[in-house]
């Protein structure tokens, strides 16, 4: 199931309420990225953000921390 259609929000409250999921996090920005990396660290959720080839490796590595090993940058 693509969650790619719903907003920063919903996503971060579906990774706050412990759920896992995949998404493309090419067409959000990186703050948005982080806010959900960070709602998923609160529960341990799963996160995996594909199409980041386009990020820069600082940038990366802020969605990484905030995940705090809860992400997958793919």
């Amino acid at each position: 199931m693509s969650h790619d259609f719903r907003s920063t929000e919903d996503l971060m409250r579906i990774a706050a309420a412990g759920g896992g999921f995949s998404i493309n996090g090419a067409p959000r920005g990186v703050e948005a990225l982080m806010k959900i990396a960070a709602a998923a660290s609160s529960k341990g959720s799963r996160l995996t953000f594909t199409g980041l080839a386009h990020m820069s490796t600082e940038d990366l590595m802020r969605i990484a921390a905030a995940g705090k090993g809860c992400v997958v940058l793919a």
